[in-house]
């Protein structure tokens, strides 16, 4: 729930009321300016009032909202620079590497509320990219999932991924409207911990069109990646193909840990 403009911030003192100062009030700061931020109330690439126009707005102190701010910029929706205000960086809903193994944790995250519905299942014979890609033997089948995946009723994402037998006859027992087919999966000791992404623009297809109510051919934003359990077996190989304006991606870099390359585009 957003801190309504101009209530006065409480003050309370001891451990307990410092954590709840920390733990609540610059929460619902960021939420408050993330709802603005995603509604477009500062416009593309416009700026955030100041650090002390903010406080004065929420009745917090200063130190709140640059904790507020800090969640913003880690969340990829605002930068700054040295002697300027906070700058909108976009509308789009961010996703972190880290949360791209769930939509629904994604979702939440956000203050989202995830949907799934399921459009087809089918069991057939895997061919010679998905024995690759899931390590498979000859003669293997694969379980094929396609699914619409919504944040609060709206429409966002088709979710196709291919499953290999152990992990496809649990996802088959599953209604057709359960909204997160990792967190069953991680019930049932199928961990998802690693996995290599690949992100593309590609043309909506014809199910893309119906599912997302978008123009055929039209431009979506393609994530690929496999998945892989703690030993490092596949349990999935997925596409998502994004509306564009509904998700952006974050990513940290490092010299430590440099493993983002830059890939020519391979046919669709």
């Amino acid at each position: 729930m957003a801190l309504e403009p101009g209530r006065p911030e409480s003050r309370p003192t001891g451990v307990a009321g410092a954590e709840r100062a920390s733990g609540s009030l610059y929460r619902k700061v960021a939420a408050d300016l993330r709802e603005a931020i995603t509604t477009g109330a500062f416009g593309e690439a416009g700026r955030l009032p100041a650090e002390g126009a903010l406080a004065e707005q929420y009745g917090v102190s200063r130190g709140t909202v640059r904790q507020a701010l800090a969640v913003l910029r880690s969340d990829g929706l605002v930068t700054s620079r040295r002697g300027t205000r906070r700058v909108v960086l976009g509308t789009a809903r961010v996703q972190s590497f880290s949360e791209l193994l769930s939509f629904t944790h994604w979702a939440y995250s956000m203050g989202e509320e995830p949907g799934g519905i399921l459009d087809s299942l089918v069991r057939r014979p895997a061919d010679a990219a998905e024995r690759d890609q899931l390590r498979l033997e000859p003669g293997s089948d694969v379980y094929v999932t396609v699914r619409l995946r919504t944040l609060s009723g709206k429409p966002v994402m088709v979710e196709r991924t291919i499953y290999p037998p152990r992990v496809g006859e649990i996802v088959a027992e599953l209604p057709p409207d359960v909204v997160s087919h990792t967190e069953v999966l991680r019930e049932h000791g199928i961990l998802f911990t690693d996995a290599d992404h690949t992100i593309d623009i590609v043309a909506a297809n014809a199910d893309d069109a119906r599912l997302l109510g978008c123009r055929r051919g039209g431009p979506l934003l393609r994530e690929r990646r496999r998945t892989t359990d703690p030993t490092g077996t596949p349990v999935e190989w997925s596409q998502d193909r994004y509306l564009p304006g509904t998700v952006a991606f974050s990513i940290h870099n490092s010299l430590a840990t440099s493993a983002l390359s830059r890939h020519a585009r391979e046919s669709d």
